[in-house]
């Protein structure tokens, strides 16, 4: 229902195609009428634990502020950091560590 947002190794901006991504998100949530979401930033199995909570939070905030500038409600919205502590893949591929550096909008 909800694509995941890829972001680069040890980034938080938005790449182009992350862009096309949130905006897809941004229509379904519209036209499902969706009320609440969580957005949940993650990060790969590099770094310290903390450091990966700090990536997943300025991950999930830059979501949250492109959907609000695409016009979605701030309260509508919950920002989570998972780190590295909560992988959506448990390989230790650099494929998977992708799949990690990645924000998931789960509907509450």
């Amino acid at each position: 229902f909800l694509l995941d947002i890829p972001f680069n190794f040890d980034q938080y901006s938005l790449r182009d195609d992350a862009l096309a991504f949130v905006e897809v998100n941004a229509t379904r949530i519209r036209e499902e009428r969706v009320n609440k979401v969580v957005l949940e930033g993650r990060g790969d199995e590099v770094g310290t634990a903390d450091y990966n909570l700090v990536l997943g939070e300025r991950r999930a905030r830059e979501v949250k502020r492109y959907l609000q500038n695409l016009g979605l409600e701030s309260s509508s919205m919950r920002v989570v950091s998972y780190g590295k502590e909560r992988p959506l893949c448990f390989d230790h591929t650099m494929d998977c560590w992708q799949l990690n550096r990645s924000v998931r909008i789960v509907v509450e």
